[in-house]
């Protein structure tokens, strides 16, 4: 074999024997709406206090195919204005077009995912709960573990007032119904984040 005189017995760039292609890693999947991680997210919106805003929202969450875990409303310190809290479980692409859709909404002002935010979150639970002579002091000293009170006692239940996070109420829950559970209401979760940040001074309302 004869060698080139030009090549000075240098080996041509790109041009090794046997050397190995190029291949460049093509780019990751676009994720898809429901293909994800489901967890909980909550979502806070404000909007104008007008009758059919709510049922709009309903709606467009079911149309989304979420069922919404707790849904918690009222008025803001303006009269005009009202605060949505919403709990509910998806993948992060699902819950993120849920809530750009939730925007579009006519007056819907703001929606923002806090999950992963600092926030202070709160719920407030009644629960009447069976009692007798035997236990009811044992359901009374469970109840005020978790820093609740009994606001009624009866011979035969006692009602229970419970605030904190989900978990907490649902740690509560999950002790008094050993002894019988007649009734329970929960608020829903309600959120604010921590710090001097204003979700609802952001909108210069």
């Amino acid at each position: 074999m004869t060698s080139d005189p030009n090549s000075n017995g240098k080996v041509p760039a790109g041009g090794a024997t046997g050397a190995a292609p190029v291949h460049h890693a093509p780019p990751p999947p676009r994720a898809l709406p429901g293909g994800g991680e489901t967890r909980r997210h909550v979502l806070v919106a404000v909007v104008l206090n007008k009758p059919g805003v709510l049922n709009r929202v309903a709606s467009l969450m079911r149309a989304r195919n979420f069922n919404i875990d707790s849904l918690a409303v009222s008025r803001t310190d303006k009269e005009h204005i009202s605060r949505m809290t919403l709990t509910l479980h998806g993948d992060d692409v699902a819950v993120e077009q849920a809530a750009k859709q939730l925007y579009r909404l006519i007056d819907v002002l703001k929606v923002q995912d806090v999950t992963a935010e600092q926030v202070v979150e709160h719920e407030l639970a009644l629960i009447k709960v069976r009692v007798t002579d035997a236990n009811r002091v044992e359901v009374i000293k469970i109840v005020e573990l978790y820093k609740g009170s009994v606001v009624d006692v009866s011979a035969e239940s006692v009602i229970v007032e419970a605030h904190g996070t989900e978990t907490e109420i649902d740690a509560l829950v999950a002790l008094l119904r050993a002894y019988g559970i007649k009734e329970l209401v929960r608020t829903g979760a309600t959120v604010m984040l921590r710090g001097a940040t204003s979700i609802e001074e952001a909108l210069k309302l």
